[in-house]
């Protein structure tokens, strides 16, 4: 066996955190040991000050094609319980450190993202697309529900009638569908993937690191809130927002008619 570090790439470049799947032969489906190791570096990146965006991609054809259960323990009979505590413990953990991460999150699905695959590209903040990508609700071809937050994602992003259309039917989405229904960014050719994921997340990089991080947690949170607790999270985002040496740079800057300087502090 491959060790980890081989299996899941990490590289920091100009304040970009880059996570790569490379398991290409089985598409990227993530192990139970790769999931662990993508969590810990989104949490590694919220942490430190140095890492101001985040780029999560992939090697081969595959962005991710799922979880891959072989690599998850084993242990006798099943009981009940058993599934919901995997699945809380699993696939749900990983999405919640996507939304979760304090720095903005980038996919460059470079190729297919099916099941828990599609909802890790979902969960991100921004989704780039190579043209050959595509997305597939698989879980209803194998009998299952689908799990991974995507009951959750969706419908926030495409409203309850689309998510469903995919979930039902399990059809797999081309990149440019995706982009009209507004689960990609921007679709771009192959070969301009990366490029355009460096481009993006060093532009990112180069931003008010806490104004994002505060930005991304406010607009999160609205999904879910009413107006009298949006505005609050909002005024109170605001005042911490303004003890950063970064907005007083902008408006300093701004008032000195001068491109302004961040330090993601």
């Amino acid at each position: 066996m491959e060790p980890l570090d081989q299996l899941v790439l990490h590289s920091t470049e100009n304040g970009v955190s880059w996570i790569t799947l490379n398991r290409p032969e089985a598409m990227n489906a993530v192990t139970w040991d790769q999931r662990e190791r993508v969590i810990a570096l989104l949490a590694a990146a919220s942490a430190d000050p140095d890492v101001r965006a985040v780029v999560l991609t992939a090697t081969g054809k595959g962005f991710c094609a799922g979880a891959d259960l072989r690599g998850a323990p084993t242990g006798g009979e099943r009981i009940a319980g058993d599934v919901s505590r995997t699945i809380r413990l699993g696939a749900q953990r990983l999405i919640a450190a996507v939304l979760d991460c304090e720095k903005p999150v980038i996919a460059a699905v470079n190729g297919t993202a099916a099941g828990i695959g599609a909802h890790l590209a979902f969960a991100c903040d921004l989704v780039l697309a190579a043209e050959s990508a595509r997305f597939i609700e698989v879980f209803v071809r194998r009998g299952l529900v689908p799990d991974g937050g995507g009951a959750y994602l969706l419908p926030r992003l495409i409203g309850p009638q689309r998510t469903k259309e995919l979930m039902f039917f399990g059809d797999a989405l081309p990149a440019a569908d995706a982009e009209r229904l507004g689960l990609a960014n921007r679709v771009v050719p192959d070969g301009e993937l990366t490029k355009t994921a460096r481009e993006w997340s060093e532009r990112l990089a180069a931003g008010p690191t806490r104004a994002l991080a505060l930005t991304k947690q406010l607009v999160n949170a609205s999904l879910e809130s009413d107006r009298s607790t949006a505005f609050a999270a909002e005024a109170t985002a605001q005042e911490l927002n303004m003890t950063t040496h970064d907005a007083n740079e902008g408006v300093t800057s701004f008032v000195e008619r001068r491109k302004p300087l961040y330090r993601g502090r």
